[in-house]
């Protein structure tokens, strides 16, 4: 019989939880103040001790970290362990280019493959299982993450990392793959991928999936699930705090369960920094308590969502967030990538032969993402030499796919054709129905 739980503290009454938290936060601050310079120059302007904070409720002390500070201590300024206890370097973009950089000590690893594995045995995985990883391997978190999950709970781990479609559906027919992870725009599209192939789902062995690194709508697991014959079902992580697994649907499909007893979460008004009551709406922020390498005070995810500790039919007593619903900044997820407007705005600065006037568009075609910059052309910059603005369009499509990380469509339009603004600029326009940040 399956284990319906991966660890029994999945189903603790929160007011051990609660202690647990407590515990732990203590120890994680005292550790950051004596080992991690910024982190004691903020407690000290602010007037905080560690011996402070005894309990979850003094979390409101503590200062706030933003994806800013770590992009300003580039990149092991805010490790809190030596570089030799440093086993696992992990990166995800930033909104100027230079990469939000992420560490692991040993323990780390294990922690992550731990709650990975609490995700997998969620959805109904178990050691005989074949888990199919399509997410993205090396500095990106999804594609590791899901296989130390799989590999922790003694399940055999494939790891096809992305593209090669329908190699990958020759895969799982031929190795038996059973549980599919990886984006949910990448699950559709195997899916008509294999329906255009002739392959009909009872062809395939899988019956369950975990789906995260973007935003999707109950609209698409539904399609996902009527494509694939399998239950659908979300992840959710961000490379700051550890990865995928900090929180995770079981089959109730009700809510993420967060892993609170490594993440503690709030909710704040993203405005004012107040925090929120369980049921308000606002921004997701976590503290992570046993992180070694990289632990991180209340950062601020800019995900907004909601907290809710009704009951699950699970039986799982972890807290719940929902979906996000938004973000509090001007991030956006395509194919897995954080791309940010700056990003684009800064190449297009150093293109003599355009202007700093763009529109960013972007679009589900065949359930995949596409990502269109439209760029006027200088006034100056002569429309009809065909020859030359072929290999500018070639050049700055290379800096950007180089910046971004993901492939972009070039469009040049002609001086002041793009829409202009007496207030905030409108720079993205975002066509995919539904998409919720």
């Amino acid at each position: 019989m399956a284990r319906q739980y991966w660890n029994p503290i999945e189903t603790a009454p929160y007011h051990e939880m609660k202690a647990l938290q407590s515990y732990r936060l203590s120890r994680m601050v005292r550790r950051v103040y004596e080992n991690v310079p910024f982190y004691r120059r903020k407690l000290d302007e602010m007037g905080v001790k560690p011996e402070d904070i005894r309990s979850v409720e003094d979390l409101r002390l503590l200062p706030f970290t933003y994806k800013q500070d770590l992009r300003d201590n580039y990149p092991y300024g805010l490790f809190a362990t030596p570089m030799d206890q440093v086993v696992r370097i992990h990166a995800s973009s930033g909104t100027t280019g230079k990469q939000t950089v992420v560490g692991y000590t040993e323990e780390d690893i294990h922690i992550w493959g731990e709650i990975a594995a609490r995700a997998l045995t969620a959805i109904g995985a178990n050691e005989k299982d074949f888990v199919h990883v399509s997410y993205g391997y090396g500095l990106f978190t999804g594609g590791l993450g899901m296989h130390y999950g799989a590999e922790a709970m003694h399940a055999t781990a494939i790891p096809a990392s992305t593209g090669n479609t329908k190699r990958q559906i020759q895969i799982m027919k031929d190795f038996g793959s059973t549980i599919l992870c990886c984006t949910p725009s990448y699950a559709l599209y195997l899916g008509e991928t294999m329906r255009d192939m002739g392959i009909q789902p009872s062809e395939i062995r899988l019956r369950a999936g975990l789906f995260g690194a973007e935003p999707w709508t109950e609209e698409m697991r539904q399609q996902i699930q009527s494509l694939l014959y399998i239950k659908a079902h979300d992840i959710y992580g961000l490379s700051e705090i550890m990865g995928p697994g900090v929180a995770f649907e079981c089959s109730a499909q009700q809510g993420l369960h967060i892993n609170e007893d490594h993440f503690i979460p709030e909710i704040i008004d993203p405005d004012t920094g107040e925090v929120l009551p369980e049921g308000e709406t606002g921004e997701l922020v976590f503290t992570t308590v046993t992180k070694e390498a990289l632990p991180l005070i209340r950062y601020r995810t800019r995900d907004i969502a909601t907290l809710s500790r009704e009951k699950c039919p699970c039986g799982r007593t972890l807290i719940k967030m929902s979906k996000p619903k938004g973000r509090s900044d001007d991030m956006l997820i395509i194919r897995g990538v954080n791309v940010f407007p700056s990003q684009i705005e800064s190449v297009l600065l150093e293109f003599p032969e355009v202007s700093p006037h763009y529109l960013i568009v972007v679009d589900r075609v065949n359930n995949l993402d596409t990502l269109e910059v439209q760029v006027e052309l200088s006034a100056d910059t002569p429309i009809d030499m065909v020859r030359s603005l072929e290999k500018t369009e070639k050049r700055l499509r290379a800096a950007l796919e180089s910046t971004l990380g993901i492939a972009a469509k070039v469009t040049f339009v002609s001086p002041k054709t793009i829409a202009r603004s007496e207030g905030k600029a409108k720079r993205v326009i975002d066509k995919r129905a539904n998409i919720l940040y």
